[in-house]
């Protein structure tokens, strides 16, 4: 397995990858989520490729089919009026496609997101995870992460 960032020749199975994302959420929320749909287009996927402040990471095979990504965002608060001036990196999402799950696809994609904001001089690494998904919630817990602000909803 390699992990580089994401080539437009990715799309294909990044969109795969993100059809399989949509799903858990659907599943998980489906007051909030609909069946079938993705979070991008293609055309949206080919210009985040090209973002510097928001790249994707994959994971390949041997073959360079894609087995999971990480989106991920340069959050800026160095002019920051209330907040210390740091840089985050958000990851806006992590998906292991569910035929590679258990071969540890998804730390090796975390710790490489982890690196690179080290190597980029970020002071942290931030995410959102639905509380519908507790194994998600789980795995970034092992990964050393930590609640830092918790969303609240009433549904009405």
């Amino acid at each position: 397995m390699q992990i580089r960032r994401a080539e437009q020749r990715d799309i294909p199975g990044i969109a795969e990858l993100l059809l399989q994302v949509a799903q858990v959420h659907a599943d998980g929320r489906p007051d909030l989520f609909m069946s079938g749909g993705t979070k991008y287009t293609n055309d949206e996927l080919a210009h985040i490729i090209e973002d510097d402040e928001r790249p994707i990471f994959v994971a390949v095979d041997a073959t360079d089919a894609v087995l999971g990504y990480a989106f991920c965002v340069y959050e800026d608060y160095t002019k920051d009026t209330v907040r210390t001036h740091v840089k985050t990196l958000y990851i806006d999402d992590i998906c292991v496609d569910a035929k590679a799950r258990g071969q540890h696809v998804g730390s090796a994609i975390y710790q490489h997101v982890i690196d690179f904001a080290r190597s980029e001089g970020f002071y942290n690494v931030t995410l959102n995870v639905w509380s519908c998904n507790p194994g998600a919630q789980r795995f970034y817990e092992a990964m050393g992460m930590q609640p830092y602000k918790i969303g609240m909803e009433q549904v009405l």
